[in-house]
């Protein structure tokens, strides 16, 4: 299908000139953030977008930067640049690994993290991921008032989330690990370049001896929303990389607590079992990264 008309289409340079299209035109213009979600949803008709802001010329909300207190991404940092930046390496790589299975290149090459992080469908790879990484999302309205959530309180159901239509995502940080750290992301999909089915990150901390002291399991890809498991993660809390019965046993348990739906393309039965399989693999990569393994 075409779109309904767009009467105006804005691309400002800054944040501040954003903030003041948004409220000149009072909750009714649509934010682009890449477009790979929205562009699909205005053609179909599901959003009558007479007004397009385009953020994609805004530099200030793109770029990665770690330091000691942790990480910052803009929230305008497309899947590409995420895919090739090394700093993100050890405690924050599921970031590249979730980049690098998203859509195909030209999806990576357009797409952003905030945008996928705003849109929360519920089978993507970015919400899982910076919830294993317990992100939180800073948010600016018009006027410059900030507030900061935290991501567990970010993702409200499908497609929604607690933004404003009138507030910005301007900054994602991710804290810093304690000790050793690693992350790691993978995803099963019916295709190669498809949403996920199941996508699965974990994060861990490890002491001296590469005993796990710090765990998030976050899965995507199940109703209504993605989800941790708290069961996975206490039973991950102290075993090691070496552990693989211990680490069964939370994957087992992650399958049981968050009790996956079923659909057209996979019984819930099924879900379960990847859960497990998928769970598995990222942990141990994690472990892998936390204990200075390969990348």
């Amino acid at each position: 299908m075409y779109p309904a008309i767009i009467e105006e289409y804005l691309a400002p340079a800054t944040v501040a000139d954003a903030l003041a299209a948004i409220a000149k035109h009072d909750g009714e213009a649509t934010v682009f953030a890449g477009g790979m979600s929205v562009m699909q949803a205005i053609k179909a008709r599901l959003i009558e977008a007479r007004c397009v802001i385009d953020l994609g010329n805004i530099a200030e909300l793109r770029g990665v930067s770690v330091g000691p207190d942790g990480a910052a991404i803009g929230p305008m940092t497309r899947y590409a640049d995420l895919v090739r930046d090394k700093k993100l390496h050890g405690a924050y790589q599921a970031l590249n690994d979730a980049a690098s299975t998203v859509g195909d290149r030209q999806v990576r090459n357009r797409g952003t993290i905030g945008g996928s992080l705003c849109w929360n469908y519920i089978a993507a790879c970015m919400p899982p991921t910076v919830l294993a990484l317990d992100a939180r999302i800073e948010l600016t309205a018009p006027g410059g008032g900030k507030r900061t959530v935290p991501i567990g309180e970010f993702f409200l159901g499908a497609l929604e989330t607690v933004r404003r239509d009138e507030e910005l995502m301007t900054k994602i940080t991710l804290p810093a690990a304690k000790g050793k750290a690693g992350s790691s992301y993978k995803k099963w999909s019916t295709q190669v370049d498809g949403l996920p089915i199941i996508g699965v990150a974990v994060y861990i901390e490890t002491d001296g001896s590469g005993v796990c002291t710090v765990a998030r399991f976050a899965v995507g890809g199940i109703l209504p929303i993605v989800k941790r498991s708290a069961a996975a993660e206490g039973q991950l809390v102290g075993t090691k990389a070496s552990d693989a019965d211990g680490i069964a046993r939370a994957t087992a348990a992650a399958a049981e607590e968050l009790d996956p739906q079923g659909d057209r393309w996979v019984q819930a039965a099924y879900r379960k079992l990847l859960i497990q399989s998928l769970g598995g693999e990222v942990v141990a990569k994690a472990f892998e990264r936390a204990t200075g393994g390969a990348a």
